[in-house]
């Protein structure tokens, strides 16, 4: 009797762990971003965002020690990559006061800003911080040909013990690169004497 105990005992175990709920987290905010209060003289276009292999996946991926893990339980709603490239549309449409035409036919008119985000770190550490690395590539055509400028961000938000803690983070650390971007893009557009934000 005692040893069939002890051989259900992990059968038991692992019919736990199968029920244990699986939930969903998402990067964009049922909230309206604050508006910037302006409204720009170009129309923008955010293009695909791309972020590195380890992360691009279902689960949030956190750090433990030197290694990582992947939370079984813990998902995004949509795929990372599609889930920054929403919060960040939300974000750049209020700072700038226009919306993102993202795939749109493009018309006539006012110019239009394309930006690609390339993220190069997408790091989580509950209790401690996320970190988020990344480059980012203006482009506006004109007639006399297309201009080009590339910047690198690099952003700490403290994190929360809780997982929905540290995706709040990551919210808030994708809304202060929305914020680096804002200017630089306003500048580029008025004239090509850019230069890019320290850090």
């Amino acid at each position: 009797m005692k040893r069939l105990t002890c051989l259900a005992l992990p059968l038991l175990l692992a019919a736990c762990a199968a029920k244990a709920p699986l939930n969903y987290h998402t990067l964009t905010s049922a909230a309206e971003p604050e508006s910037g209060g302006r409204a720009a003289t170009f129309r923008f276009a955010l293009q695909g965002v791309s972020v590195p292999p380890q992360v691009d996946q279902p689960q949030l991926v956190i750090r433990q020690g030197d290694g990582i893990a992947l939370l079984e339980n813990e998902r995004w709603i949509a795929p990372l990559a599609d889930e920054i490239r929403g919060a960040l549309s939300a974000d750049l449409s209020a700072d700038l006061g226009t919306l993102d035409l993202g795939d749109a036919p493009r018309g006539a008119g006012a110019p239009v800003l394309r930006i690609k985000v390339d993220v190069q770190r997408f790091e989580s550490i509950p209790g401690r911080r996320v970190q988020q690395d990344a480059l980012w590539t203006l482009r506006l055509a004109e007639p006399g040909g297309e201009r080009m400028l590339t910047c690198g961000s690099r952003i700490q938000q403290p994190a929360g013990a809780s997982y929905a803690e540290v995706v709040l983070a990551h919210r808030q650390a994708l809304a202060q690169l929305a914020k680096r971007i804002e200017p630089v893009a306003l500048a580029f557009v008025a004239n090509g004497d850019t230069v890019c934000p320290a850090g």
